[in-house]
């Protein structure tokens, strides 16, 4: 990509930078709070693991039902309105789910949750590509950073609720509360003006940007590979949202509250190695990066399930989220420069087919623990790293961002 010179950002471009992170953050704490009391919800409903698969599997398939309408929403009422649309709406799907007195209601909750969760995200990115329009350099895998911190934020809450013995209601309608308030504030900072009127500054700046060939079968090929690898980034996070808790605390037997910290874990090391991504991919390039992270993937998640224990278990999470911490970022930021597309279009394919991997993961997993155990449902974790393993030849392997 290559961004317009100037004086650099101003103050304004500053403030809706931190306004963004803000998103970020609200999107990653709201759905992880509800994580961590997946297996009260499990019990109280008296759901098997096929069951609860496909109730978990409600909220990326709200994702999927809503996806394709994001960029309608972001056009219609502004990338940053949008996603803060998204938030309170996702947050009171959360809240509904955790209370949900039935297994319908619970499906149902997941679904607005999922479909608003989809809606935000599309939208939070969309508004961070402006800002970084603005700073002239990357700072995409910042925001995503802050995701993970948001997601670390909520696992804890939601663990903390745990050991204080907080009611699900009470739990989740103070995270809701607090959130949706960090987001609405977030709202009186975002940029001004229309989300497009920064791509024509762009396109008047570079007319070559105007003059992009047609589809071709390469960029096909290419949109479907970054497709796959985002898709087994989503396997391997949903594997620690969604199996995590319950394999620690059912299979190993982990206490509830140690239990919660494998999702944490996964989280937490995602959250560093997004932090460490940048300077990463400009010493090694994207390709080495991704494929590196997908040797830790399948060797950290392969030893923990060959020598199953607790810690060695949390620490298998953990090599899981450092391993996938750049894969999505990477596949979105690549699909943004293909050539033939319209500008965001690569985005919103990426992110819509992406969760297909969390929909199909959790009844997957579900179905193979319920025949086998949850132990061999989670190997859908190592395969999914050598997939990015095979598949990162896409990516770039040049320092820098490619140039568009």
């Amino acid at each position: 990509m290559s961004f317009p010179t100037g004086s650099g950002p101003q103050p304004a471009d500053r403030r809706a930078r931190a306004a963004v992170a803000a998103l970020f953050l609200t999107n990653g704490a709201l759905f992880a709070n509800l994580v961590p009391r997946y297996p009260e919800i499990k019990a109280a409903l008296g759901l098997d693991n096929t069951v609860y698969g496909l109730a978990v599997a409600a909220f990326p398939a709200g994702a999927i039902l809503a996806g394709l309408g994001a960029g309608f929403l972001v056009r219609k009422l502004g990338s940053a309105q949008a996603a803060v649309a998204g938030t309170i709406l996702t947050g009171l799907g959360v809240l509904a789910a955790g209370v949900a007195p039935s297994f319908g209601l619970l499906v149902a909750a997941l679904l607005l949750g999922g479909a608003m969760d989809a809606v935000t995200d599309v939208a939070q990115n969309a508004h961070g590509l402006r800002v970084q329009r603005r700073y002239g350099r990357s700072i995409i895998n910042g925001f995503h950073a802050v995701w993970s911190v948001g997601a670390v934020l909520g696992g804890s809450m939601g663990a903390a609720a745990i050991a204080l013995g907080l009611p699900l209601g009470v739990h989740l309608g103070i995270s809701t509360a607090v959130f949706v308030t960090v987001a609405l504030v977030a709202l009186r900072f975002r940029l001004p003006g229309r989300d497009d009127e920064d791509d024509v500054a762009v396109a008047t700046e570079s007319p070559a940007a105007l003059r992009r060939p047609g589809l071709s079968t390469r960029t096909l090929f290419v949109i479907t590979a970054l497709v796959l690898i985002a898709v087994g980034g989503a396997l391997v996070e949903d594997a620690g949202s969604s199996w995590a808790t319950l394999y620690l605390s059912g299979s190993l037997g982990a206490p509830a509250a140690l239990a919660a910290t494998g999702f944490v874990a996964l989280v937490g090391a995602q959250f560093v190695g997004r932090m460490l991504g940048d300077r990463l991919v400009d010493r090694f390039g994207q390709r080495t990066v991704a494929r590196a992270g997908g040797v830790v993937i399948a060797l950290g998640m392969g030893l923990a399930l060959a020598f199953p224990t607790v810690p060695g278990t949390i620490l298998g999470f953990a090599a899981v989220g450092l391993g996938s911490a750049t894969l999505v970022p990477a596949a979105m930021h690549e699909a943004d420069e293909l050539p033939g597309l319209r500008a965001g279009t690569g985005l919103t394919v990426v992110s819509w087919l992406m969760r297909l991997g969390f929909l199909a993961s959790p009844p997957l997993v579900g179905m193979v623990a319920d025949a086998v155990g949850l132990r061999y449902g989670l190997l859908v974790v190592p395969i999914a790293g050598l997939l990015v393993v095979l598949l990162a030849g896409v990516l770039q392997n040049q320092r820098g961002t490619p140039a568009r």
